[in-house]
């Protein structure tokens, strides 16, 4: 097993393990995190393509390490503002959360009855 190969694995595994805490966890921040696994991932088969592409002499071409560094630079950003956007539901709600339940009180029933 060479070390393309073995980057490739990794990286399929980091994509399973993030869509599994992705589907499985209720907390938005283990989303979150689940979600940043998932694309750590994603970018490291990215990568693993395009070196072995570039290693059955294709050429090396810089276009994918630049795609890949500037969604890595997405990837942070958009983190920053789930984050801020969880911390700013916890500041509003109390909880953070969205769950379907009637915690607060208020009638949901539209009078169907």
């Amino acid at each position: 097993m060479n070390a393309a190969t073995l980057f490739g694995l990794c990286g399929a595994a980091l994509v399973g393990f993030g869509l599994y805490g992705l589907v499985t966890n209720p907390e938005p921040l283990r989303k979150i995190l689940a979600f940043n696994l998932l694309g750590s991932g994603v970018f490291l088969v990215f990568g693993v393509v395009s070196r072995r592409a570039a290693a059955s002499g294709l050429g090396g071409d810089p276009v994918p390490q630049a795609m890949v560094i500037t969604a890595i630079v997405v990837a942070f950003a958009a983190t920053a503002m789930a984050i801020a956007l969880v911390l700013r539901l916890l500041q509003e709600t109390g909880r953070s959360t969205l769950n379907a339940d009637n915690s607060g009180g208020t009638n949901t029933d539209r009078g169907n009855s």
